[in-house]
């Protein structure tokens, strides 16, 4: 298993800092700002369906599309639905762009250090990922992989065991409650995005706006470095 040598400041002015192994974050809300196309694929399939959309989209973030179709229509072919949400999703690209500060942190980290656990398919997140002109990670986690969505934790525990770190030694970024929940019970640290939910939503120690307050902490930058600084955890 890898040391956690990594060390992340979080927040501004005098920042938390978290020693870790591995990165890992979601991807809408996190990484990727994609909210217009999301928002406007759940309200055009609502529509198609006579269904509230605003009840919809109350309980659909963070969860995989098959779990929210059940949740609000158990009635219908959920194969077929998600067949055409696909499709509805894949042909969106208006308005995607990258969370504030996210190209940053994954120039900063080393290859081999973060990873995306998202409830997107695997097509989805390439598209998404690239229209924002992010850099794809080795390891990536999807609705493609034969894992349970959020709020489980076997997404984040796989990617773990991909990057060959253990739980303990990794933080999440995450935006929404569903997600920071599957963090949690994979015991991994959490830091949450302001960027979806009110931060007095998100139960997780550490909240802040954006990507532009968690930082890789570089040693000679002012602060102590990773091998002698406090490790001041959430």
């Amino acid at each position: 298993m890898r040391a956690p040598d990594l060390v992340l400041d979080v927040g501004g002015g005098d920042p938390v800092r978290l020693r870790c192994a591995a990165v890992l974050f979601d991807m809408d809300g996190t990484l990727v700002d994609s909210h217009a196309c999301v928002e406007w694929k759940w309200r055009t399939w609502c529509a198609g369906h006579g269904l509230d959309a605003d009840a919809l989209l109350a309980v659909a973030h963070g969860r995989p599309q098959a779990e929210t179709v059940r949740i609000v229509a158990p009635e219908l072919d959920t194969e077929r639905e998600l067949d055409h949400l696909t499709r509805l999703e894949e042909g969106c690209t208006t308005g995607i762009v990258e969370v504030p500060g996210a190209s940053a942190l994954l120039d900063a980290l080393p290859a081999g250090t973060w990873a995306v656990v998202t409830s997107a398919w695997r097509r989805l997140l390439r598209i998404r990922m690239g229209c924002a002109g992010l850099p794809l990670p080795a390891v990536t986690v999807t609705a493609d992989d034969p894992v349970d969505g959020k709020p489980s934790p076997h997404g984040y525990l796989s990617a773990a065991a991909r990057l060959g770190v253990r739980p303990a030694d990794c933080v999440v970024v995450e935006d929404t409650p569903v997600g920071l929940a599957a963090g949690q019970a994979a015991g991994m640290r959490t830091i949450a995005l302001a960027t979806t939910f009110p931060a007095d939503r998100l139960p997780a120690g550490l909240v802040v706006p954006d990507l532009t307050q968690v930082r890789l902490h570089r040693p000679g930058g002012g602060g102590p470095s990773p091998a002698t600084g406090p490790d001041r955890k959430e």
